[in-house]
């Protein structure tokens, strides 16, 4: 009973602007949040169907001390869902003493409506899309374990291995317990749709990441190599952070530990991100919690910084979990894409100041001209020719919008066209290496303390103390 009142409350607060419906879920006491979320999505996205039925049958008139919230949810588990296998506390029997006119109501409904299937009672624009089939997209953390093993982990497990995928079909035709290795990205695995993952052990302790395939994409494509120094400049919630320390294979040395500077402005998703980097192995990474625009190219921390992935805070219209919770949702309006792409512009502005920069990806989970094509196209008319946008993945299907020569070096993505998620990706690159003599300083290897200067160094000190 206790999920059904989480439900409720959920749904109440998101109808009294007491906060996002994801946000609801996962501040709420109830412990199983993929159990509670799922039924708050199912029962939102068929609200007007429960209240059309709800109200034919009369059974708030007749049940005085339901509220309306818990009652769509309930009739909504009776009618739609699991039907109170194993739940449903006081007010089973209650719905049991209407459940006849119940169903007779959501029968006359579709008799009304001419149709058959519940789904075809939705309107158009609430019907689940191409965002309800994109595959389960698992990385393989190899930080931990490689693909191999992963792959004879879930074999032994009952799993049917395909091989590598071949085409986009392949994946769209995944079923049951079925999976492919992505043919683009050699560490990722695919599951059949709604295959859920969150609790197994390979997942809890580390080894796989639950990452969309376009997620994937921005830490593959800066393809720093071991060693490199980068700059993650909108860090949480940390997946991309954790692949780019796969790729550097988390290696630092003793005078240089920390590889990756990750930034970003929020205490508890960075301490969130804390947890996710320690389970996933992640040593190279130093968190700070601060603005990337506060943080100053001159910094010598910072001078050997080659690389840089921002992903700034954006509209997130391409996100699956908004599509699948609000179908048919407006776009944002042109004011507040006007403030994202505002910030948006003088981050990746900043970005492109720090001097040894030689490579940067710029993404975004947003399906709007101004937060992307319309960002990239400004800041490398500001850089002067200092940089460009580098070809990448000639073969993805789903390139920028033409807005600018160039702009189809960009890569978008989306569920129709790539069975991922929405985004957009831009791979920046220097058009020739800065001619001061101070880039090839700071790109000298890191010079080790010799043992005598030590010693001279702590003789200084000594002296020093002696003299006070």
């Amino acid at each position: 009973m206790a999920l059904y009142a989480a439900a409720a409350a959920v749904l109440e607060g998101v109808e009294n602007r007491k906060g996002s419906l994801k946000g609801l879920v996962y501040t709420s006491s109830f412990q199983n949040v993929k159990q509670l979320y799922a039924l708050v999505c199912e029962t939102q996205r068929y609200s007007a169907v429960l209240d059309a039925v709800i109200a034919s049958a009369g059974l708030l008139r007749a049940e005085k001390k339901l509220r309306p919230h818990l009652a769509k949810v309930l009739v909504y588990e009776l009618l739609l869902g699991k039907g109170f296998r194993g739940g449903g506390g006081r007010w089973k029997p209650v719905l049991g003493r209407h459940q006849a006119r119940l169903k007779a109501e959501l029968a006359r409904l579709k008799v009304h409506r001419g149709v058959s299937r519940n789904e075809d009672l939705l309107e158009v624009g609430s019907r689940l899309g191409p965002a309800s089939q994109v595959p389960r997209f698992v990385r393989v953390n190899t930080l931990k374990t490689c693909p191999d093993d992963a792959v004879d982990y879930f074999k032994r497990k009952g799993f049917s291995y395909q091989g590598r995928a071949s085409s986009l079909e392949d994946l769209r035709a995944l079923k049951g317990k079925h999976f492919f290795l992505d043919p683009l990205l050699p560490e990722l695995l695919v599951f059949p749709a709604q295959t859920d993952l969150h609790e197994h052990p390979l997942y809890q302790a580390g080894h796989l990441i639950l990452q969309d395939k376009a997620s994937c994409l921005p830490a593959m494509l800066l393809a720093p190599p071991p060693g490199s120094h980068v700059i993650d400049a909108c860090a949480a919630p940390g997946n991309k952070t954790s692949h780019l320390a796969a790729l550097l294979k988390n290696q630092g040395s003793v005078l240089s530990p920390r590889k990756i500077f990750a930034f970003d402005l929020d205490a508890k998703r960075l301490a969130s991100m804390a947890t996710l980097l320690a389970r996933a192995g992640v040593s190279c990474c130093e968190l700070a919690e601060e603005d990337f625009l506060a943080v100053s190219p001159s910094d010598t921390r910072y001078a050997r910084v080659q690389y840089i992935l921002l992903d700034p805070s954006c509209s997130g219209s391409g996100m699956l979990s908004r599509q699948l919770e609000e179908p048919g949702a407006e776009l944002p309006s042109k004011e507040r894409l006007c403030a994202l792409a505002a910030f948006q512009l003088r981050a990746l502005c900043h970005a492109l100041t720090f001097p040894a920069v030689q490579r940067l990806v710029y993404s975004t989970c947003s399906l709007s001209q101004e937060e992307n094509e319309d960002v990239v196209r400004e800041a490398l008319q500001q850089s002067l020719g200092a940089f460009r946008l580098a070809p990448v993945l000639p073969s993805w299907p789903h390139r920028g919008l033409g807005t600018f020569p160039g702009a189809e070096h960009c890569l978008r993505a989306s569920p129709e066209t790539t069975l991922t998620s929405g985004f957009f990706i831009a791979v920046i690159e220097r058009t020739e290496v800065p001619s001061s003599a101070s880039l090839a300083e700071v790109l000298a290897p890191e010079p080790a303390a010799s043992p005598a200067r030590k010693r001279r160094k702590r003789r200084r000190k000594a002296t020093a103390g002696e003299g006070t």
